[in-house]
């Protein structure tokens, strides 16, 4: 996906969870550990661990400045799948939700503007469900007149039902799994 930021090219996140007293496996003293939230990038599905001001206000669900850092940001680092907290793990999905929702024109782009990745294989194929018939009857449409809507592409394409849901779920697959070839939307720092 392209990097659509926001007009003053800041980032924002969704925070998934919220440690007031910092992480649990942190070996410091109490008072030299600072609150730390676990947050899903906007823009490009990135997990970040930020760490926050003592008076951070953070709350699971809300969102917060990651780049460039401000408000109650301190400092960033990126995180993996495997450092979220049980609780981030179960938010991850409404998180992604949201972000879906909130932005669904460039997610219905998406379905318009995806093109294939070899002669043989489209980026359409990577949406879990989607085989060739499927693919085909999404191009077919698409040309025709471009999707406006997640429910206008449900109701033009015969057998993809819940599109934004094929698209959360390939969204967790790529947040979940490291070692995949093609990633659509979550980007990955190597």
């Amino acid at each position: 996906m392209s990097d659509d930021g926001d007009s003053a090219g800041e980032r924002t996140a969704v925070v998934l969870d919220f440690l007031p007293r910092g992480r649990p496996d942190d070996d410091r003293p109490q008072y030299e550990r600072s609150p730390v939230a676990l947050a899903l990038g906007e823009t490009d599905f990135s997990l970040v661990e930020a760490a926050l001001t003592d008076d951070a206000g953070v709350n699971i669900g809300d969102q917060i400045e990651i780049d460039p850092p401000g408000g109650n940001v301190k400092q960033l680092r990126r995180a993996e799948y495997s450092d979220l907290t049980s609780t981030a793990e179960s938010e991850l999905e409404y998180a992604i939700d949201q972000i879906l929702d909130a932005d669904e024109d460039r997610f219905v782009e998406f379905y318009n503007d995806a093109q294939p990745i070899t002669t043989r294989l489209h980026v359409l194929n990577l949406l879990p469900g989607i085989g060739k018939k499927l693919r085909n009857n999404v191009l077919d449409a698409r040309k025709r007149k471009p999707f406006e809507s997640y429910e206008d592409i449900e109701e033009r394409v015969a057998g993809l039902y819940e599109p934004k849901d094929v698209l959360a779920e390939r969204i967790l697959e790529e947040l979940r799994e490291e070692d995949l070839k093609y990633r659509i939307f979550a980007r990955r720092e190597e």
